[in-house]
């Protein structure tokens, strides 16, 4: 079971959700804006936040913004529009996955629960990472340092490289990083595996062309 904070100001949304959820024996908390989610984030244990990204006065993407300052929480975002600028922004501010509006109930649920499983995998204990020139990479701290500086990246932004890196120099196909990164049970599009592309290449800076595009096919990490 897990405890979901559902953040709509939609209220018929917040019930659909709701229902779907607590039928499959879920807890679900709503917040109807964005600093009640803040506040209950703060205050009581959640395990996923469902996140609608249009809303009054604070929207989703100011309030993800927010809760990463406090909450490495996982993050739903939902959003009447399916445009990659939204998508793009929501990956960046921290979201795990971006449902588009209208959505099935029973499709958000499945996502819902691919998303806690595969942040619940436990991750190795061998300290390892991976060097090149000011660029390291700690699998086990989860850090990617550029510089000196640490790069501040969302947690499947981290999962994705990290499989690049761990298979260097080999041909990746879409397929294979999207079933492997994602999971067999992932119910997103090529974009979004093109758009963490993006995300990584922007965080990599100088390094960005380590990660090189193999037409038809897929991506290798050069190392």
């Amino acid at each position: 079971m897990y405890n979901i904070l559902v953040c709509d100001d939609e209220s018929g949304i917040r019930t659909l959700i709701k229902k779907y959820a607590q039928f499959e024996g879920h807890n679900v908390v709503e917040a109807q804006n964005g600093m009640q989610a803040i506040d209950i984030v703060r205050e009581q244990n959640i395990d996923i936040v469902v996140m609608d990204i249009m809303m009054p006065e604070l929207d989703g993407f100011s309030t993800v913004k927010e809760i990463r300052k406090q909450s490495e929480v996982p993050v739903i975002m939902l959003s009447a529009r399916g445009e990659e600028y939204d998508r793009i922004h929501g990956f960046e501010v921290g979201a795990d996955d971006y449902v588009v509006k209208p959505f099935s109930p029973k499709e958000l649920m499945m996502r819902i629960d691919s998303v806690m499983r595969r942040r619940n995998k436990t991750e190795t204990q061998n300290h390892s990472t991976y060097t090149k020139g000011s660029l390291v990479i700690d699998f086990t701290a989860r850090k990617v340092m550029i510089d000196g500086v640490e790069a501040d990246m969302s947690p499947k932004e981290y999962d994705l490289l990290f499989y690049l890196v761990k298979n260097k120099g080999i041909a990746l196909s879409r397929e294979k990083l999207i079933t492997n990164v994602w999971g067999y049970d992932f119910y997103g599009d090529d974009r979004t595996l093109d758009t963490h592309i993006k995300l990584l290449r922007k965080h990599l800076g100088d390094y960005a062309n380590l990660i090189v595009t193999l037409r038809g096919i897929g991506y290798r990490f050069e190392g």
